[in-house]
């Protein structure tokens, strides 16, 4: 489950067995889940965050999504 970032209360990572699927990040602060896809950036789940939440990650996810998806793309070798 590598970490690839890092914002105030969120760390951003995935898990090592989703590399079938579409490239993503799961954000996570103390108990709240949420999945955003990467291309293009949305919702894909979420557990314990609210809606005004949910935007400011969201936003963090946009504005790094390249270093996102290179991490994902190294550690799959995708």
């Amino acid at each position: 489950m590598p970490t690839v970032g890092r914002s105030g209360p969120y760390r951003f990572f995935f898990f090592g067995n989703e590399g079938f699927e579409p490239v993503h990040v799961h954000v996570q602060r103390d108990r709240s889940l949420a999945k955003f896809w990467l291309s293009p950036v949305a919702l894909a789940s979420n557990s314990g965050f609210s809606a005004v939440e949910l935007r400011r990650i969201q936003r963090i996810v946009e504005e790094r999504r390249n270093e996102f998806e290179e991490a994902w793309h190294g550690f799959f070798n995708a």
